[in-house]
């Protein structure tokens, strides 16, 4: 992995101390995306700790429970505050904590104070990469052709679109091929797809004739919960096409089985 310009440092000149936020998802589903996150972190030349977490309390926050979500969010505030900067490899934990988490303390200054502080240090893993640390290039290789998809609140609350593709173009052996709108939602929404699972349906039909005509063998995306209901779709439909976290592709570790894919053995 190289870089245009080396991370930011204390004046010790020690590493930039990264909190991995590993997500629940990340955590309960698919562990893979936490440890590529860790490693591509530590390749590029952080400091990378993992400290005892829970739910952002997004969820909670999406359902109208600002007061889980509060709760939640005071957690998620103590543990990484000792850190330089809090990553997450997904848009919309770190959205959550970046973008709405100054909501939950309105009205009360010192507070929203420290919340913002919180804020200003929260980065989407590959976001982070490219636009604080200037990493430009991955030593990586994938053999086959992708299409990625751009879940809804990396991009539109994180400004996530240009920093993956410009590292997957770094990838040996991987071909970028986009799909036709690669920014419209793929229907998962979270408590969304329960709440209204017909349209959420439809919705992820359509990504997935997108996905299909682009003639890609794998789907990438920085969101596992779009992921894995897009696999869900793709395998429904009988489409033969691999789904991967766009940090396993990132790190080098494509070679594992992708997600809703049983390990043989």
């Amino acid at each position: 992995m190289t870089s245009s310009s080396a991370p930011s440092s204390s004046p010790s000149h020690r590493p930039p101390r990264v909190g991995l936020f590993c997500t629940c998802l990340v955590d309960t589903i698919r562990p893979s995306v936490g440890f590529a996150a860790a490693k591509l972190l530590a390749e590029a030349g952080c400091e990378v700790d993992v400290p005892r977490q829970t739910c952002c309390g997004q969820p909670a926050f999406n359902s109208g429970d600002r007061a889980t979500a509060r709760v939640l969010a005071e957690q998620t505030i103590a543990a990484f505050e000792s850190f330089d900067y809090v990553v997450a490899p997904s848009g919309s934990c770190a959205g959550m904590m970046k973008a709405h988490y100054p909501e939950l303390f309105a009205g009360e200054p010192d507070a929203m104070i420290r919340a913002e502080r919180f804020c200003a240090k929260v980065f989407e893993l590959v976001s982070f990469l490219v636009d604080v640390l200037g990493v430009t290039r991955v030593c990586a290789r994938y053999d086959g052709v992708v299409t990625y998809h751009d879940s809804c609140s990396g991009l539109r609350e994180l400004k996530v679109r240009d920093q993956p593709r410009a590292l997957l173009a770094s990838v040996e052996g991987l071909t970028l091929n986009e799909m036709a709108d690669a920014d419209t939602c793929c229907g998962f929404g979270g408590t969304f797809c329960v709440k209204y699972p017909a349209i959420s349906d439809a919705i992820v039909g359509k990504k997935a004739s997108n996905i299909a005509a682009s003639g890609a063998d794998t789907l990438v995306a920085g969101d596992l919960g779009c992921l894995m209901n897009m696999a869900g779709k793709l395998q429904r439909e009988g489409q033969d096409i691999a789904v991967r976290h766009v940090a396993e592709v990132l790190a080098g570790m494509g070679d594992q089985p992708a997600i809703g894919v049983a390990r043989k053995g």
